[in-house]
């Protein structure tokens, strides 16, 4: 089974940065897709990020082309998101997500969960 754990939010104000890790523990596969996606009260599960384990291309929702960006690790096992230039729009709970098999914005298409870490923008 593979086990996600996401560290690093917070709060932070408008226009501050903050990083998020995602570690990646268990039996994990070089052709498996990691995301972050986030959700705020009230509202659906929102694709953030995504990015190819084996060649690093990664792809963004709208909302954050621009100012986040994704990375992997291949020392550590983790996934990064840096979060420059926050909104308060952009207050949520970040989920880290594993197990898709092509770039992919639809949350049923990851097989795996972390369990999130909350993001605060305050304006």
């Amino acid at each position: 089974q593979v086990q996600l754990v996401e560290s690093g939010g917070g709060l932070v104000q408008a226009g501050g940065s903050l990083r998020l890790s995602c570690e990646v523990s268990g039996p994990f596969f070089s052709s498996y897709v990691m995301g972050w996606f986030r959700q705020a009260p009230g509202k659906d599960r929102e694709f953030v990020a995504a990015i190819t384990w084996g060649g690093g291309s990664a792809y963004y929702g709208d909302s954050v082309k621009g100012r986040f960006t994704i990375f992997r690790d291949l020392g550590k096992i983790t996934v990064d998101l840096q979060m420059n230039s926050l909104k308060p729009e952009d207050t949520a709970l970040y989920y880290c997500a594993a197990g898709a098999l092509r770039l992919d914005a639809d949350p049923g298409a990851y097989r795996y969960w972390g369990q999130g870490t909350q993001v605060t923008v305050s304006s």
